[in-house]
């Protein structure tokens, strides 16, 4: 007889050794005494206790504050491991496959001091590369594949229906055996392509009050794009398949990684369709312009699969068009 299993609300929450302290945190903190009692031991015979008080106090103090200590979630010791590491790390990264070029000859009066500042470095990316049939590539991590999913109101659903919705979800939680990530990300929405065409239109229908409508719809759209920020919220459901072999660079395990992606996106499909969740899979320029979005989140105009690379000319006016799942489009 089955018997159900509490589980906590943080699933990511570490594993507390010594009452709420985590290996983490007793880690630092017995570190931190050992290396102040070693350094007493010593320096006892040079040093006056009061002295020693005075400087190992703070020392202690600081210890205790960074392995207890939080902000949103994360322990101070990692926020300041992080800001080292932004801090020692190059400012400046560009997309070199071919390695960084050094400053050309012209640049040579400029001094040591500001070439060394502006000197870029490689950018290197999870994702090396994304194929024709929208599978990323993350090299040694194997290989992930991305969807949008459409939202359903469960606020609004009878008590019946939420708990119809939630076995649904839960027989897909039931069926993963590999990672998956869902992510909800809010990005900046652009009216004009929707004001354009209702300004665009409303002198070509029936009837002059529909006609008034449609044009007062257009600015209050107007009205409302100048007077907030507005923000759109896209679902996606991110699969991920690591390589099961120890050479990476085999062909047949990418292929079988592939495979498996596809099975596991039928699958994510057949199971979320009951409880009214639509998966999309994401093709080659969608996927692209999906991760270019999540390089540069605060861009006024929005990365997409229409938009030419860096080496491409452009020749022609794009045509901006709107998708509701996926944002502009340009043809």
């Amino acid at each position: 007889m089955s018997h159900p299993v509490r589980i906590p609300a943080d699933v990511d929450r570490e594993d507390r050794v010594i009452g709420p302290l985590t290996a983490r945190q007793l880690l630092i903190l017995v570190v931190t005494g050992v290396v102040l009692y070693g350094t007493y031991t010593l320096t006892r015979g040079l040093v006056p206790l009061a002295v020693f008080l005075v400087v190992a106090v703070p020392i202690g103090i600081a210890s205790a504050f960074l392995a207890l200590g939080q902000r949103d979630g994360i322990s101070l010791d990692r926020l300041v491991l992080a800001a080292l590491r932004q801090r020692l790390s190059p400012r400046f990264r560009v997309s070199a496959p071919e390695g960084v070029l050094r400053v050309p000859e012209w640049l040579d009066h400029v001094s040591d001091e500001r070439q060394s500042a502006a000197q870029p470095a490689e950018l290197r990316l999870p994702a090396e590369a994304v194929t024709d049939t929208g599978v990323i590539d993350l090299g040694k991590d194997g290989a992930a594949v991305v969807a949008v999913c459409s939202t359903v109101n469960f606020s609004l659903r009878t008590a019946a229906e939420q708990e119809s919705l939630v076995a649904s979800f839960g027989r897909y939680l039931h069926s993963l055996t590999a990672p998956v990530q869902v992510l909800v990300r809010a990005e900046r929405l652009d009216l004009s392509g929707q004001i354009a065409e209702l300004r665009d239109q409303a002198g070509g229908l029936p009837h002059p009050a529909l006609e008034q409508a449609a044009r007062e719809h257009a600015e209050y759209l107007d009205q409302l794009g100048r007077a907030t920020e507005l923000l759109r919220r896209q679902v996606l459901l991110v699969l991920r398949e690591p390589l099961v072999t120890a050479n990476q660079a085999d062909d047949g395990a990418r292929r079988a990684a592939e495979a498996r992606l596809t099975r596991r996106l039928g699958e994510a499909v057949e199971l979320l369709s009951p409880s009214g969740i639509v998966v999309t899979p994401l093709d080659a320029g969608q996927a692209t312009a999906v991760l270019a979005a999540a390089c540069n989140p605060d861009s006024f105009l929005p990365p997409n699969s229409g938009l030419a690379g860096s080496d491409e000319v452009i020749t022609s006016v794009p045509d901006v068009g709107w998708d509701d799942d996926l944002g502009p489009r340009w043809t």
